[in-house]
C-alpha cells in the first residue's frame, strides 16, 4: 500500500472498495497463523507454501497470508484455508504437496490433518466443536489478515468506526455509547469503560493521556498478547476512538518486552497508521489531533495496576500510591488519564459500527458483551476461546475445551490468576459474568482459565499462586510485603508435611488482613487463591495436616514410592534406573527402595514394565 494520506472518510471507503477489490482476486488463501506458532515452526511452513506454489506457477491465484492467533493452540501450527473454511492442525513442511494437490487443486479437505469428531474427520472451521461454540467477535480477524498490513486491515473495515466518531459524533455521543453498551473493563476490575471516560472527560484541564494497559502477567495468559499480534489496528483504532471521547492527543501502549512479536506488529502498524494519516494531526478533517507511541514494561506483575504502570510509564520504580486521586483525575504526568486493556479497547470499534443494542443483546446484566479466555490446564483444547458472557463454566470445558485430559473427573478452574480464585466443580453450571464468579470467591480477571483434574492437589496449587503473588510483591507495604511471605511459608510447611491445626484458622485471619490493609490491587487480591481454596477444600488441607497424607498424590513430603513384591520378578530395571542407588535386591527376587535415599524422581515408577511399582 503506498503512503497516500486518507484524509476524510470518503477516501477511506474508497480505500476499502479498492484493497477488497485486490484480495478477491485470489481464489483461495492459505492463512497460515505466524506469531504464537513459530514457536512449532510455522515460519517453515509458511515458506513451503509460497516455494511450493510459485514452483507449481499457482503464486498468482493462491495467497499464502501470515496471520495471527487462530486459537486452538493445541493442534499448532494451525492453517486454515478459505474459502473452504478448512482448518488443518498440526501441520508440517512435509505435508504442504498433499495439502496443494488435494485440496487447492481438487478442492476436497486432507481428512488426517483434520480435528477428528466421533471418530470422523470434520475439516470445516465452523463445525469445530471447538470454534461452534464460540462467538468470535474482538477475535473476527484474527486469523484472517496479515496484521503488518494496513490494506488487509482497512479492506475489513478498520478505521471505519474511528472515522464515523470523529465525523458524525460528539465526544459525549461517544462516551454515551459505550457506556449505554455496557462495556465493562475487561482487564480485571469489571470497571464500565464509559464511565472511567465520562470521569477523565469532566476532568480540568486540556492536557490528558490514554494509556493502554498491556502489561499481561497473570501465568497462562495471552488474550492481549494475541490481539496485538493478530489485529494491532483493531486496537489502535479502539484507542483513537477513546482518545477522541476523553479528549486526549497523546496515548501510550504498554507492553511488556517477553512480547517481541506483539511489539514488532504494533510498531509497524502505529508506522503505517501515521504515514496514511490516520494518526497524527487532523485525522479524518475533524480537527482532531492523536499520536501513539509503544513503550515496553520490564516484565513486573505489579505494573498491571494503574499507578504502578503510570509510575514505570514516567520513568519511576513501578510501584502503586494511594487512591485517591484516581488517574482519571490525576495520572500520568499528574495529568487526567485513562489507563484500559487490549481487550476492552478492541471492544470499542464494533460498538460504534455496529451500535450500543447488539454489544448490549448478548451476555448477562452482570456483563455484556464477550470475553475472552486463555483456556489452559487438563483439558482437550487449549488456545484462546470467545464466549458470550453468562456461558456456562460446563459449556466451556466441555463444549469448547472437549472435556478433561483423559477423561478424568473435572475438579476445579482457577480463574482470574493469582488474583482470583478456584471454582468447584459444584459450579460447572455457574453462568460466568463478573457478579456470579465473584460470588464464588473467584474473580473473571483478564481472562486465565486454568482446568484441574483430581489428580491436582489443590493445596500444592494454592503455594504455586502464593510463591508467584509473593515474588512479584513490589514489598512496599507490609500487609503485602510480609504477609504474602508468611503465607507461603505456611502453605510449604503443609506440603512438607510439617501442617498444624491452627493453620487455616490463622491463613483465612491473615488472608483478611492483608486484603484490608495492602494499598493496591495486586496485595487486596493476593490471598484469593488461599481463601477459595480452604472454603472449597478444606478436607484437602486437612487430610495434609492430620493425615499427612496428600490426597492427589503430588506434594512430595507426603507420599513415596514402593515394590509390590507379588509383583516384582526382580529384573533390575528400576535399581539401574535409580539416580541415588536407593533400589536393591538380588536377581529373581522382589526389590526394595530405601526410603531415606529416596529422591522421589519416579523414574523407577516410569521403568517399570511389570507396574510393580507404586506411588502411596
Amino acid at each position: 500500500m503506498s503512503e497516500q494520506q486518507i484524509t476524510n472518510v470518503k477516501e477511506l471507503t474508497a480505500c476499502q472498495e479498492k484493497f477488497q477489490e485486490e484480495t478477491n482476486r485470489f481464489r483461495a488463501r492459505v492463512m497460515v497463523c505466524s506469531t504464537g506458532c513459530r514457536a512449532l515452526g510455522s515460519e517453515a511452513l509458511s515458506k513451503a507454501f509460497h516455494d511450493k506454489l510459485a514452483a507449481a506457477g499457482l503464486e498468482r491465484e493462491i495467497a499464502v497470508v501470515e496471520t495471527g492467533c487462530h486459537g486452538q493452540c493445541s493442534r499448532a501450527p494451525l492453517v486454515l484455508i478459505e474459502p473452504y473454511d478448512f482448518l488443518y492442525g498440526p501441520v508440517k513442511a512435509e505435508d504442504v504437496d498433499e495439502i496443494i494437490q488435494t485440496t487447492l487443486v481438487g478442492g476436497k479437505p486432507v481428512d488426517r490433518l483434520c480435528e477428528m469428531v466421533d471418530g470422523q474427520p470434520c475439516p470445516t472451521r465452523s463445525e469445530i466443536p471447538f470454534f461452534k461454540s464460540q462467538s468470535r467477535e474482538v477475535m473476527k480477524h484474527c486469523g484472517s489478515l496479515d496484521p503488518k498490513r494496513l490494506d488487509q486491515a482497512i479492506a475489513l473495515g478498520s478505521y471505519q468506526a474511528a472515522a464515523k466518531a470523529l465525523t458524525t459524533m460528539t465526544p459525549e455521543q461517544v462516551i454515551a455509547e459505550v457506556l449505554e453498551a455496557g462495556l465493562k473493563g475487561r482487564g480485571g476490575g469489571g470497571f464500565p469503560a464509559g464511565m472511567k471516560w465520562q470521569f477523565c472527560r469532566n476532568a480540568p484541564g486540556t492536557e490528558k493521556y490514554l494509556i493502554c494497559n498491556s502489561d499481561e502477567g497473570d501465568p497462562g495468559a495471552f488474550m492481549d498478547r494475541a490481539l496485538l499480534e493478530g489485529v494491532p489496528h483493531q486496537i489502535v483504532e479502539g484507542m483513537i476512538i477513546a482518545a477522541y471521547a476523553i479528549g486526549a492527543s497523546k496515548g501510550f501502549v504498554y507492553v511488556r518486552a517477553e512480547y517481541p512479536i506483539a511489539v514488532e506488529h504494533l510498531n509497524i502498524a502505529l508506522k503505517a497508521a501515521r504515514a496514511h494519516g490516520l494518526l497524527g494531526k487532523n485525522i479524518f478533517g475533524s480537527g482532531f489531533d492523536f499520536d501513539i507511541e509503544c513503550r515496553m514494561g520490564a516484565g513486573a506483575f505489579v505494573c498491571g495496576e494503574e499507578t504502578a504502570l503510570i509510575a514505570s510509564l514516567e520513568g519511576q520504580r513501578g510501584t502503586p500510591r494511594p487512591r485517591p486521586p484516581f488517574p482519571a483525575q490525576s495520572g500520568y504526568n499528574k495529568k487526567p488519564t485513562i489507563i484500559n486493556n487490549v481487550e476492552t479497547l478492541g471492544n470499542v470499534p464494533r460498538i460504534i459500527a455496529e451500535g450500543k443494542e447488539r454489544f448490549a443483546s448478548v451476555g448477562t446484566t452482570g456483563g455484556k458483551g464477550t470475553k475472552i479466555f486463555a483456556l489452559a490446564g487438563k483439558v482437550r483444547n487449549t488456545g484462546l476461546v470467545e464466549v458470550p458472557m453468562g456461558m456456562t463454566l460446563r459449556e466451556i470445558v466441555y463444549n469448547v475445551g472437549g472435556g478433561v485430559l483423559d477423561d478424568r473427573p473435572f475438579k476445579a478452574a482457577q480463574m482470574g490468576g493469582p488474583s482470583g480464585g478456584c471454582v468447584p466443580a459444584e459450579f460447572l453450571d455457574l453462568a460466568i459474568d463478573y457478579d456470579s464468579v465473584k460470588s464464588v470467591g473467584a474473580i473473571v480477571g483478564s481472562g486465565g482459565l486454568i482446568v484441574m483434574d483430581d489428580n491436582t492437589c489443590m493445596v500444592d496449587m494454592a503455594r504455586f499462586f502464593m510463591e508467584f503473588v509473593q515474588e512479584e510483591s513490589c514489598g512496599k507495604c507490609p500487609p503485602c510485603r510480609v504477609g504474602t511471605r508468611h503465607l507461603k511459608d505456611i502453605l510449604e510447611r503443609i506440603c512438607a508435611g510439617h501442617g498444624k491445626e491452627s493453620d487455616l484458622d490463622e491463613m483465612e485471619k491473615l488472608g483478611k488482613e492483608i486484603i484490608a490493609g495492602s494499598q493496591c490491587g495486586l496485595g487486596q487480591t493476593a490471598p484469593n487463591p488461599v481463601l477459595s481454596t480452604i472454603r472449597h477444600f478444606r478436607g484437602e488441607f486437612e487430610a495434609h495436616i492430620r493425615d499427612h497424607k496428600c490426597p492427589a498424590k503430588v506434594c512430595q513430603g507426603l507420599y513415596q514410592f514402593v515394590i509390590d513384591a507379588d509383583k516384582c520378578i526382580g529384573c533390575g530395571i528400576c535399581a539401574k534406573n535409580c539416580p541415588t542407588a536407593a533400589i536393591s535386591g538380588e536377581k529373581r527376587k522382589a526389590h526394595a527402595i530405601d526410603q531415606q535415599a529416596c529422591v522421589k524422581c519416579g523414574v523407577c515408577n516410569e521403568k517399570c514394565p511389570y507396574a510393580a511399582i507404586s506411588k502411596v
